[in-house]
């Protein structure tokens, strides 16, 4: 099994690494890296899924850890301005706290 590299550990400080597989755990990793990693980490996700598969990410999946900021970036690469996504939760799309309702 492919393993996520060691480099990466402190994007999932919450969960055994090592138990990870980069494939079946796919929409949990993207998420973690394409919001709070750096370049080096991009990098990675980008040389290990390519940009079809991150691309088809953000389709279909929406994630409730992604912010606007990351979603308008992406959008930007994919230059998918005016195509749909899957949206997240609604608590995230709100600019309150989700546990006050």
């Amino acid at each position: 099994m492919a393993r996520v590299p060691d480099d990466l550990r402190w994007l999932f400080w919450d969960v055994e690494l090592d138990e990870l597989d980069p494939e079946a755990h796919a929409d949990y990793i993207l998420p973690r890296i394409l919001e709070h990693g750096g370049l080096a980490e991009v990098r990675w996700a980008v040389e290990r899924y390519g940009l079809e598969r991150i691309h088809r990410f953000f389709r279909d999946v929406g994630h409730p850890e992604l912010g606007e900021r990351t979603r308008g970036f992406w959008r930007a690469v994919f230059k998918a301005e005016n195509e749909a996504w899957a949206s997240p939760p609604d608590w995230r799309k709100s600019k309150s706290v989700p546990w006050s309702a």
